[in-house]
């Protein structure tokens, strides 16, 4: 580990390539859900809810089948898709909370994509929960390369949909609707969306920009505004209300509230967050400046059981086996959309074998710029554009550190899970042919013993231990 934390900790230099402004240098912007699973949009199979405007992003670009998230929990899957580092070398692994409100911070060693595209020439900008540190360390947003931050930099903040404040960059914003989790009158995705649009708005298309967008939608708790899109979707389910922590005097800031209706909520948020996509499309359309912007649209881990949240209803893990905080293929594949009018093909798909730690170097080449940081991704910008032979990954790999920690390896047809790895870390592996078997229902490492220790021997050589993060027993 101080082999690799040294590695990152030296003095990382970029070389810039073809630095001038052209159009060639998209505009990019990365819409990330929150705890949306595989089948919760109608292009991945979804019947219960409707999601017109997602939908639209597969149908006039890309949709990529076998995409995976950084892992199968929030702070450590976003570090992932920010470091373009695997779970087994990234520098955040976990939800390790802070005092007095935030999470560990990524260190300042550490070179994020937005820094990398900023240094490119890039305005950079996020909107929505941020989780990899709190104000003022070295691991706020905007000490990470974000010129621009608005939302919820506290993961345990943002189980709340009507909190008592957000940040703007270093300033708290007191919402004197929510004080003390007594009222709830100021919805915070909506009040995320404004500044977001506001942000497209002030875009000339002189300068690209980097716009990541980490909604909270739809994360537990199950609460929306009730207005029409929740219309749409009250009483049209059998419902068994979920009784919570409700908003008042002796509320807790990380609690769920109560839910008379919560698959009609569940259904209300995720469109919502549907809504919230045309508006942004709208928006780039409206100011000439979809042609020259990739959108990508995928989601931080599979679906989530809290709050009365209702997964095998909806059917949202696509018929994958497992959710959030399971590393099989439900709770770390996830929808994965590319959009560039004019360079992806419309109503294209792609069976390219990606994962967050993707994103940084296929970002990197589309901006013209290279960083000599360490890095387990591979660009798939010819899987976007057509053009070129796509590199190939040998094997992707992903490590949790609850439940008694695991690790999973996928490698072409093959997929291997270990469990209880920090009791045993050098435990039995679960082998499964996806190909055949892709709900993971046939444990096949009995029949091939070769191939589940080679899997297995993958897993350990692709875990470089982390004194913050420990996986394996001290």
């Amino acid at each position: 580990m101080k082999t690799f934390l040294l590695c990152l900790s030296v003095s990382l230099s970029f070389i810039l390539v073809n630095y001038a402004q052209t159009p060639s240098r998209p505009n990019i912007v990365v819409i990330l859900a929150d705890d949306l699973g595989y089948g919760d949009i109608g292009v991945n199979g979804q019947k219960r809810i409707k999601t017109p405007n997602i939908d639209r992003l597969a149908k006039e670009g890309m949709q990529f089948t076998q995409f995976y998230a950084g892992t199968s929990v929030c702070a450590p899957s976003r570090s992932s898709l920010m470091t373009g580092q695997h779970t087994g070398h990234t520098y955040i692994r976990g939800n390790k909370e802070v005092k007095p409100e935030g999470q560990q911070p990524i260190a300042d060693s550490v070179v994020t994509m937005a820094e990398l595209l900023k240094k490119a020439g890039y305005t950079t900008a996020a909107f929505g929960k941020w989780g990899l540190g709190p104000v003022g360390s070295e691991g706020d947003p905007t000490r990470q390369g974000f010129d621009q931050f608005y939302g919820y930099n506290c993961q345990a903040l943002a189980h709340r949909y009507y909190p008592d404040h957000l940040w703007n960059n270093g300033q708290k914003v007191v919402l004197n609707g929510n004080q003390d989790l007594k009222q709830a009158r100021d919805y915070a995705p909506d009040l995320i969306q404004k500044q977001a649009l506001q942000f497209l708005n002030e875009q000339t298309g002189k300068q690209p920009f980097f716009l990541f967008l980490p909604y909270t939608l739809p994360h537990a708790e199950l609460l929306v505004p009730d207005d029409s899109l929740f219309a749409q979707y009250k009483g049209k389910f059998d419902e068994k209300p979920f009784n919570g922590a409700d908003y008042g005097p002796d509320a807790k800031t990380g609690g769920y509230t109560s839910q008379a209706y919560p698959r009609a909520t569940f259904a209300a948020m995720v469109a919502r967050l549907d809504l919230y996509v045309g508006q942004l499309m709208a928006s780039l359309k409206a100011k000439g400046l979809d042609q020259n912007t990739l959108v990508i649209f995928t989601s931080d881990n599979g679906p989530h059981t809290e709050g009365g949240a209702d997964p095998q209803f909806f059917n949202s893990g696509g018929g994958f086996r497992g959710v959030k905080r399971d590393l099989y293929e439900g709770g770390i594949r996830e929808p994965f959309l590319a959009c560039w009018p004019g360079v992806i093909n419309p109503g294209s798909k792609s069976d390219y074998m990606g994962a967050f730690w993707d994103l940084f170097p296929t970002f990197a080449e589309l901006a013209g710029a290279k960083s000599t940081t360490p890095i387990d991704g591979l660009s798939f910008v010819s899987s976007l554009t057509g053009r070129g032979t796509q590199q190939k990954h040998d094997y992707l790999y992903w490590e949790f550190h609850e439940g008694g920690g695991k690790q999973a390896i996928r490698q072409g047809k093959w997929k291997a899970v270990r469990l209880q790895v920090v009791q045993n870390p050098k435990g039995l592996v679960e082998l499964y042919d996806l190909s055949n078997d892709p709900g993971e229902t046939k444990n096949l490492a009995a029949q091939y013993p070769d191939k589940a220790d080679e899997l297995g021997r993958l897993m350990t050589s692709s875990h470089v231990e982390s004194t913050l993060f420990p996986l394996v027993k001290q």
